[in-house]
């Protein structure tokens, strides 16, 4: 069994964008059925409104694309507990840590991003053992 990877609100949003090479990268990913939380959902239809300007029906099948080809995952009181011993750990943005967080609570090995360093190595210790996550940059 294929370990499971979580994509950032980021590399989702080539799937509608036109630099080509990063477009397929998000593609072949999204093929492979990521998780993804609900926030994701939020920050994608956050970009494609104020950045995008992206029309209702357009906006709506990006989404529901997401919801077709993603396990989208809740956001629990736990996840939020987790998310602020990320932040406090490693100095992330409270938005960063909850992604982080939602990747680890549903057990993802992989957090895609552009954003994050490179092969940086998440560990946070809570209620089910200790977690462990990898960022990794698909387009390098």
């Amino acid at each position: 069994m294929k370990d499971k990877f979580f994509p950032d609100s980021n590399i989702l949003l080539y799937l509608i964008r036109e630099f080509q090479d990063k477009k397929e990268i998000a593609i072949t990913l999204l093929e492979k059925s990521p998780v993804i939380s609900i926030q994701v959902i939020n920050e994608n239809i956050n970009v494609c409104h104020k950045k995008f300007k992206l029309p209702d029906d357009t906006m709506k099948t990006h989404i529901e694309v997401l919801f077709e080809r993603c396990h989208v995952s809740q956001i629990h009181k736990e996840t939020i507990e987790d998310a602020i011993s990320v932040m406090v750990k490693y100095k992330f943005s409270y938005y960063d840590s909850l992604i982080i967080a939602s990747a680890l609570e549903t057990k993802c090995k992989v957090l895609y991003s552009e954003d994050m360093q490179h092969k940086q190595n998440i560990e946070i210790a809570g209620k089910n053992g200790i977690r462990k996550l990898t960022f990794i940059n698909p387009f390098l």
